[in-house]
């Protein structure tokens, strides 16, 4: 099949067009020149035939979450995102290389490498997951060089939404590193999911080929799906692998989700692990530090959020820091925050005290400061009571309804199905598809993080639920 040509590169006021360099199924990539701040940029261009009012709305919200994410050190800047004059939407992105993508085949990378490189892609990945978000097609080849030889994780979700939306019933999959549950339409994407995928590319960057690919035999689609089905990867077959590496990856491949790792952070710790037992400095993994990464307010149809996420609290995360303080806790996980200025000991017991009155004085006032502040933060006026919630059988599908209770600037509905987990929308709807039993649900107000009454639970039964 010959390789489709380039689109013709659109005119974007403020750049210069220099080059193409590369197709997607979806996209075009460009070589820009911005004229001011002077510099070359890679330009995203969604192809005119895939380009809908639904397509231009769901772009539009993954480019938001991207630029959310993309101050992570390990995730692709982007700079700005649009519309060009013809209606094509686009995003200018920091210029980097696929040289993972071009060179871990033909020249499999050494253990010490592919390490670093899977403790600082699953940081990006936890600190997307705490805001939220999922990527849902990790792989080599979305895995980008910097100039200064840093890797980053691109494309958050951009390509796996518009795959969702058109024809082909599934998101956008690169088999070879999809999770069995994805490649069977049991999920779309979930943490357990995206540690699969992670763990099946850190594999791959060693073995010069995916973990479910035999040298020599039919590696066509069907037999991957097959194999991965079966989820038994092929040894790595490298005499420098050690055998504690070979078990944390089919950790992470395991066919059951609740045998993987459970987070992307854990991913990381037990890479971690192996660099330790191998000599090798642990490599850091930047998380961003609570109240940092908020999870950013994205349309209705956004599809690569994350329902019900559970995020390490503060609490945890100063016990964290504790064990790092004293010993402790043998991994390198790092959580980036202010640096601390080291201050000098006073020259006399005298001066000592007087600065010790201070800092209590000071302290005293500040914490007097902070309550009256976090009091009156706390206590949110007059959240609305959602009323009224209806629910209706649409085909195969449950949709409940409620009217707009009168939210402000920044509220959330809380919705939860039959008690479970809540998940945070602004749309006045929700849809189940193909419920097989009676399903309830409630809809509360979220203000700030605090929520007011649930609303009375609304129960359906499905057509032909027993």
């Amino acid at each position: 099949m010959a390789k489709r040509l380039p689109s013709a590169p659109p005119n974007l006021p403020g750049f210069s067009y220099v080059r193409a360099l590369g197709s997607g199924g979806f996209a075009d990539v460009f070589l820009y020149e911005q004229n001011m701040p002077r510099r070359q940029v890679a330009v995203k261009v969604l192809l005119s035939e895939v380009v809908t009012p639904e397509i231009r709305a769901m772009f539009q919200a993954e480019a938001n979450l991207m630029a959310q994410l993309s101050s992570h050190p390990a995730v692709l800047t982007v700079y700005q995102a649009s519309v060009a004059s013809d209606g094509r939407p686009y995003l200018v992105m920091e210029l980097c290389a696929p040289t993972l993508n071009q060179r871990y085949r033909a020249d499999p990378l050494s253990v010490a490498e592919a390490l670093s490189i899977g403790v600082k892609i699953a940081g990006a990945l936890e600190t997307a997951h705490r805001a939220g978000v999922l990527h849902r097609d990790v792989k080599p080849s979305n895995i980008l060089t910097t100039v200064y030889g840093h890797p980053v994780l691109s494309d958050f979700g951009i390509a796996a939404t518009v795959g969702d939306v058109q024809a082909t019933g599934s998101v956008g999959m690169s088999i070879p590193w999809s999770a069995p549950e994805v490649l069977t339409d049991d999920t779309t994407g979930t943490v357990a999911s995206e540690v699969w995928a992670l763990g099946a590319t850190v594999y791959s960057l060693i073995a010069g080929r995916s973990p479910f690919e035999v040298p020599g035999t039919d590696n066509s689609s069907a037999q991957l799906m097959s194999r991965i089905q079966r989820a038994k990867p092929e040894q790595i077959g490298r005499d420098d692998v050690p055998a504690r590496l070979e078990a944390v990856l089919s950790r992470a491949m395991s066919k059951k989700p609740e045998a993987r790792q459970a987070s992307a952070l854990e991913f990381a710790r037990d890479l971690q692990s192996v660099e330790t037992e191998l000599g090798f400095t642990a490599t850091p993994a930047d998380i961003a530090v609570d109240g940092w990464v908020a999870a950013p307010e994205v349309d209705d149809d956004d599809r690569t959020r994350i329902k019900g996420v559970v995020t390490v609290s503060s609490a945890q995360q100063r016990r964290r820091r504790r064990r790092a303080e004293t010993g402790s806790d043998r991994t390198a996980v790092r959580e980036t925050g202010e640096p601390q200025t080291a201050v000098p000991a006073p020259r006399n017991l005298r001066a000592a005290g007087w600065l010790i009155a201070a800092c209590v004085v000071l302290g005293a006032a500040f914490i007097v400061t902070l309550s009256v502040v976090l009091t009156h933060v706390a206590q949110p006026s007059a959240i609305p009571l959602v009323r009224n919630v209806e629910g209706r059988v649409i085909g195969d599908s449950v949709e409940f309804s409620w009217h707009d209770p009168g939210l402000s600037t920044g509220d959330q509905y809380q919705v939860s199905v039959d008690g479970g987990e809540p998940s945070l929308q602004r749309g006045t709807t929700f849809t189940i598809d193909h419920p097989d039993r009676r399903v309830c649900l409630t809809v509360t107000v979220n203000r700030s993080g605090h929520t007011g009454e649930s609303s009375t639970p609304t129960c359906v039964d499905p057509v032909g639920a027993s």
